[in-house]
């Protein structure tokens, strides 16, 4: 199908990729399918192939004009598959995995995303698709990869890299500045709204991002990652006992594993930060995500998911009346400073120690298949290379959890740093084998 449309990219994606150039890092969507069987290459060349015809065939193109909107360009090619040519063991699979999610990607350069193929010894292989976010958030993810799987592809009409000449692309952006310009007050007044309702919040933010309570190397760190793989038969069994939904429960464990680690607040609760996908039919925006935050109790869980799941419910239903408030400041982004950028990290992140709860629930069949047959293991998580030990100690830590249902199995992704812990993947491990210990969980832990 072919689609024709405006190419302006939206201001959450434009404001991503000006917060990866004044970061020094960005985030990056990694998802990791692992094969029993022999997998069929030329098939995931093609997948290759169709995925440059998807959501994923496109790179960001700067304004020349300081506070213009970026545009959207179609890439160029995709690179060719990196295939290992060594085989490793299977129980080393997983080092393999975060080797790939520190090869270099690109919204702006390219490559915004490449796929590997790592040979395993007894046969089987894993697979390893690593994309920008701002590229793709999972939403658009999947989508594409539905789309690469079944061939349904979509002919989007972005124009070449570099097509527009300079003086012709200055006069595109003024048009567009000026447009865009009319959205400014209102943005400005519902900044200051959000700056008042939140003052408590940006006054900790601001103390906890000066370079006083820096504590850390600023060299690069690997972030330990497990990966939880439970039977639906099972997750349906002890949800089921505890009267919540898959929602809930991911939440629940979430807040578990959050007092274990030490990421509560005075009262003992857990701060769970949630997205929420906006994505519709036909949309093509990279970042199609808001967020809602509920606090929760990680003993009650233990006894039933009611008052947890009475929380989403509630988050979910008042996200419509806050939506706007949430959104207001976005028309600034082409005209924030970098400095104020990364003076932001923390408040956009929450202040506290929240805990990232991501659940995609049922994904399509075809994610699974992108070789043509099902792979025995799916696991997806977000991983932001670069980012160090100082980091983390200005943003009090890290955890994470990425959850998708997928081909009879319910997969968990836990990421974690603690600051001034013990940040290893064996700890991290064990302490995500007690959390589900306490849910009476059975599962596979890598």
């Amino acid at each position: 199908m072919t689609t024709a449309f405006d190419n302006t990219v939206d201001y959450i994606d434009q404001g991503s990729l000006l917060g990866l150039r004044a970061l020094g890092r960005g985030p990056v969507i990694q998802y990791t399918w692992i094969y029993e069987h022999e997998p069929d290459l030329e098939a995931l060349r093609g997948f290759q192939r169709n995925l440059a015809h998807t959501l994923l065939g496109r790179l960001i193109e700067r304004s020349p004009l300081p506070f213009g909107r970026h545009r959207w360009v179609a890439l160029q090619h995709a690179d060719a598959i990196d295939i290992s040519p060594d085989e490793c063991s299977r129980d080393r699979v997983w080092d393999w995995v975060d080797r790939r999610a520190q090869v270099p990607v690109d919204p702006e350069s390219g490559p915004p995303w490449h796929l590997g193929v790592q040979p395993l010894l007894d046969g089987g292989a894993a697979v390893s698709l690593v994309v920008s976010h701002s590229i793709a958030d999972a939403g658009a993810l999947i989508v594409s990869i539905t789309a690469a799987v079944e061939g349904t592809l979509h002919q989007l009409q972005y124009p070449p890299v570099n097509s527009r000449t300079t003086s012709r692309a200055l006069r595109q952006d003024i048009g567009t500045t000026m447009r865009s310009v009319r959205q400014v007050p209102a943005a400005v007044i519902g900044t200051v709204r959000a700056v008042r309702a939140q003052s408590g919040d940006l006054s900790e933010s601001a103390k906890s991002s000066a370079p006083s309570v820096v504590r850390g190397s600023n060299r690069p760190v690997l972030v330990p990652t497990v990966n939880i793989f439970v039977d639906d038969d099972e997750w349906e069994r002890a949800t089921t006992l505890l009267g919540g939904t898959s929602n809930a429960m991911v939440a629940g464990i979430a807040a578990r594993i959050g007092k274990a680690l030490g990421r509560v607040d005075d009262h003992g609760q857990v701060m769970l930060s949630l997205p929420v996908s906006e994505r519709t039919v036909d949309d093509t925006r990279a970042n199609a995500l808001s967020t809602i935050t509920v606090m929760a109790d990680p003993d009650t869980v233990l006894t039933g998911l009611a008052e947890v799941r009475a929380s989403l419910k509630k988050a979910l239903t008042e996200l419509a009346g806050t939506r706007e408030a949430l959104f207001a400041p976005l028309p600034l982004t082409p005209y924030i400073p970098k400095i104020v950028l990364r003076r932001l990290e923390k408040l956009v992140l929450k202040v506290g120690r929240p805990v990232g709860c991501s659940n995609t629930g049922p994904l399509p069949a075809a994610v699974n298949r992108i070789d043509g047959t099902d792979a025995d293991y799916f696991a997806a998580r977000l991983v932001e290379p670069g980012i160090t030990a100082a980091d983390f100690a200005r943003m009090g830590g890290h955890l994470l959890l990425a959850a998708g249902n997928l081909a009879g199995t319910e997969s968990i992704t836990v990421s974690s740093w603690v600051v001034g812990g013990t940040n290893t993947k064996a700890a991290l491990q064990d302490t995500v084998e007690k959390a589900l210990a306490d849910f009476g969980i059975r599962a596979r832990v890598e």
